[in-house]
């Protein structure tokens, strides 16, 4: 897991080629499996590979969305907010877990940050989703993953790169000394 973690990047351009059934099926299983607080599994997933619906999905945002269009696979992760207060950790945390798997089958992916993110002045991302896929008012939109095979070669993070001063040891004061 440490690997796929080094080696992880955001991919945001995609070859041509469509990710096969059997892949999009284990995909959909590192779903499923995803842990959720108090095994409530309030999520739901939206798996999207028509390319003229990604299109559209690709307007969602004012800025961060457009290359979706260039994905073969796009999956728009969402929860029932009356089933649980911590629907959107649910959420995150499946939603990593799709990003990883992507990851260890030779796929690239990119998070699309959906709540709280605006189309346009009137209309927010998530009202623009829920209406283009028929997702009910209750049903709400956390983010998009898309994903795809690479069309670049990003680098690894080189671990001197890493916010080591990010972490503390035993309380907030002291650093973490590696």
């Amino acid at each position: 897991m440490i690997e796929l973690l080094r080696k992880r990047r955001s991919m945001r351009a995609f070859t041509e080629q469509p990710v096969d059934a059997g892949t999009v099926e284990t995909l959909v299983e590192s779903l499923l499996r995803a842990p959720t607080s108090r095994g409530i599994n309030p999520w739901e997933f939206v798996v999207v590979d028509d390319r003229e619906l990604i299109g559209q999905l690709a307007t969602a945002k004012q800025h961060g969305s457009s290359f979706l269009k260039g994905a073969p696979l796009a999956v728009v992760i969402c929860a029932d907010s009356t089933k649980s207060d911590v629907w959107i950790e649910d959420c995150s945390i499946a939603a990593i877990l799709l990003q990883m798997t992507a990851q260890s089958l030779g796929l690239g992916s990119c998070w699309i940050q959906i709540r709280k993110r605006q189309r346009d002045k009137e209309t927010t991302s998530e009202a623009y989703i829920q209406e283009l896929l028929g997702i009910p008012d209750h049903v709400k939109v956390e983010c998009m993953i898309a994903i795809g095979y690479p069309a670049q070669n990003r680098q690894p993070v080189p671990a001197d790169a890493l916010h080591y001063d990010k972490v503390r040891h035993n309380g907030y004061a002291p650093r973490w000394d590696r």
